[in-house]
């Protein structure tokens, strides 16, 4: 692209008869129903202008001579649905010559900027964050016109049946809708202008970009698959409905408050929710009632929250059988890791069934032969949902490759710290549970084979790497490396203290990087470690009343902390804090942080960097990715690309700017999805 000399500021309002909150952009942007209502823009800093589309067919020639000028840059909010919008108003899908994606390069997200710098998600929510003038803001009253002009409306009498408000049902609120998406454009615009000092990387740019392509490619979809296990799922759950109807007597088996009581009278225990957790534990105990017992287990069976995703990949498939939009670029923030969408992929059943056995567990549901999967597998919502995801499949004459990071964070972790013993297992035979275990109990690690009763010393090597690499204690080691809940606390922390003293540099990193970043923080010095591997700066743009806490990466690309300080923790202790988005409530709001957990941030922000050059290679040597789970790519490969070896050599390609970290990832492939 050659010198920028324009910018174009935009923002739209749509219509659909499609659910975006359910079926996603894409299939919502398909649907024939689809239209522009509005498009406000600005352009090179002038007045704000509405077109209002539902009067006139076409964009002025102002607009329409810069929308497609490589020299000016289209700026908007969330931009993937301006430029997918857009493109599909122009038509761009069907011009081989301009597809959407060569139009792509010219277009700037502000909410990826607002992310990359630490800011939540939404305009609204930036605009607050930001604390711009009232008079900059998104106005509020925004989601009451949207539901009355963009969304379809229930046929009433009142309304004379109709199933769509138009502007002349109400020219007040129309009115009012213009004004309304004029004011996304100057807060969109002045989020811009305050984060201008902090720019997002080209680097970054450039996988917004490839993520917007993947999104746009989507996955194929066996909507066989999808129908019959939702059909299969409601003949079973009337058939459980009715056998706990008969079995209790109650009314509606399914109300918490009937339930909870019946099987207080059953069993003479004190019941207080029907959640998850407590109908697991009350089957782990010891109920002597059968009537109890079973109709717990229906209720764990109902309970089942799968079948929610085979009903939202109904809902979101498009009519060439494709999911798309299932990955969020930047959409956590602390760390830049894309989060999942629509069927959240990052979040799918484990599945437990034999891999052998998948294809004979996947045809049974498709003949919709109930009785053949009561039969061979048992449980029929729990054999659901552990196939959804074998409802990704590749293409027809194509195969899936999936290949995924091997221990991506531990080695990250421990090339950052330099723990040369933990880089040496990685460099060599990579067996780092049994490697662990051995440095943990002093057992030569060729004891802890299969066999052996060291063998059961794996489990605490396993525990360890998962869970103690960012200063995490005997919790952590129930939680996060899956030990049972009623491991001894003193077994825990002998574990712990055992692990600490195997790692001393991986603990040194923890204390050496809490302490850079409350020398930046308290002095406004630059720390810079291992030789610049790390970059610990303050950096503030007074006149926007911006002031950050930053670490740059070994990549070059930064970690935003925004308004640093000096603070108290939940202990009462001093810490350094910063205002962020709690994950829990979403709420703005001063977070409290330390040197494991800033250590945590910067290791998952280096995996995520190494998958996203991954990525970039990938698709610059013609393997087309459909989407990608934490450290894993799947790709859709036609004739002469299922070439596995391949793509994990590529994936093992050690980026310029990680010199010594010992990258290696492994796969299958496959026709459909499956857990490796």
């Amino acid at each position: 692209m050659n010198a920028v000399q324009h910018h174009l500021s935009i923002d739209i309002e749509t219509y659909s008869d499609i659910d975006i909150s359910k079926a996603g952009l894409y299939k919502y942007a398909q649907s024939p129903a689809f239209s522009i209502l509005l498009f406000a823009y600005v352009l090179d800093g002038g007045p704000v202008e509405v077109v209002d589309l539902t009067q006139t067919k076409y964009l002025p020639q102002e607009v329409l001579r810069y929308l497609f000028d490589p020299n000016c840059l289209k700026h908007a909010y969330n931009a993937a649905f301006e430029w997918y919008c857009l493109s599909r108003y122009f038509e761009l899908e069907s011009n081989k010559s301009y597809p959407p994606e060569a139009w792509l390069p010219q277009w700037r997200c502000t909410m990826l900027h607002g992310l990359y710098c630490g800011y939540p998600a939404g305009l609204d929510a930036t605009g607050k964050a930001l604390q711009l003038p009232q008079d900059k803001q998104k106005l509020s009253l925004g989601k009451a016109l949207i539901r009355y002009f963009c969304t379809p409306c229930t046929p009433t009498q009142k309304n004379g049946a109709r199933t769509r408000n138009l502007p002349h049902h109400d020219p007040d609120k129309w009115e009012l809708f213009k004004t309304y998406n004029a004011q996304d454009v100057v807060a969109e615009m002045e989020i811009e202008n305050r984060l201008t000092n902090f720019p997002v990387p080209a680097s970054v740019q450039k996988q917004w970009e490839t993520d917007q392509i993947i999104n746009l490619r989507g996955v194929k979809v066996d909507t066989d698959l999808v129908y019959s296990a939702l059909e299969i799922d409601s003949t079973v759950r009337e058939r459980y409905i009715q056998e706990a109807t008969e079995l209790s007597g109650l009314e509606n088996p399914n109300s918490v408050a009937q339930l909870t009581k019946w099987l207080q009278d059953k069993t003479g225990n004190e019941i207080t929710d029907l959640k998850k957790s407590t109908v697991s534990e009350l089957l782990s105990g010891d109920i002597s009632n059968t009537s109890a017992r079973r109709m717990l287990e229906i209720r764990q069976a109902l309970g089942k929250t799968s079948i929610k995703k085979y009903q939202a990949l109904e809902a979101a498939t498009c009519a060439d059988d494709r999911v798309r939009g299932l990955l969020q670029f930047y959409g956590a923030n602390r760390t830049g890791r894309w989060a999942g969408r629509i069927v959240q992929p990052q979040n799918l059943p484990r599945t437990y069934i034999d891999g052998d056995l998948l294809p004979l567990a996947r045809d049974l549901v498709k003949s919709r032969n109930i009785d053949g999967l009561q039969l061979l597998f048992g449980n029929i919502p729990d054999t659901l949902s552990q196939l959804i995801r074998t409802a990704f499949t590749a293409a027809p004459g194509h195969t899936l490759v999936d290949a995924d990071f091997s221990a991506i964070e531990a080695r990250v972790v421990a090339w950052l710290a330099g723990e040369e013993w933990v880089l040496d297992v990685f460099r060599t035979h990579g067996k780092i549970y049994e490697a662990t275990a051995s440095q943990l109990y002093g057992v030569p690690m060729k004891l802890i084979t299969k066999g052996n009763p060291e063998y059961a010393l794996r489990q605490y090597g396993k525990a360890a790497t998962l869970a103690l690499g960012y200063g995490g204690g005997a919790a952590a080691l129930i939680t996060a490396g899956r030990l049972s809940k009623d491991t001894p606390e003193i077994e825990l922390l002998d574990i712990r203290d055992r692990w600490r003293k195997a790692n001393p540099a991986i603990v040194q990193l923890w204390r050496t990087v809490e302490a850079a970043a409350k020398e930046a923080v308290n002095t406004g010095r630059t720390i810079e470690l291992w030789d610049g591997r790390l970059v610990f700066s303050r950096e503030c743009d007074p006149p926007n009343n911006l002031d950050f806490l930053t670490i740059q990466l070994p990549c070059g690309r930064k970690l935003f902390y925004t308004h640093p300080h000096m603070g108290v923790n939940r202990f009462g202790q001093p810490s350094l804090c910063y205002w962020g988005q709690n994950q829990n409530t979403k709420k703005w709001e001063v977070l409290e942080t330390y040197g494991g957990k800033l250590v945590e941030n910067i290791t998952q922000a280096t995996a995520r960097d190494c998958l996203a050059e991954a990525l970039e290679r990938l698709e610059a040597n013609g393997y087309p990715i459909v989407f990608h789970v934490h450290d894993e790519v799947v790709i859709d490969a036609g004739p002469g690309k299922d070439q596995l070896e391949d793509v994990v050599r590529i994936m093992r390609q050690v980026p310029d700017w990680a010199p010594g970290l010992p990258l290696n990832a492994d796969g299958w492939i496959n026709p459909f999805f499956k857990k490796d």
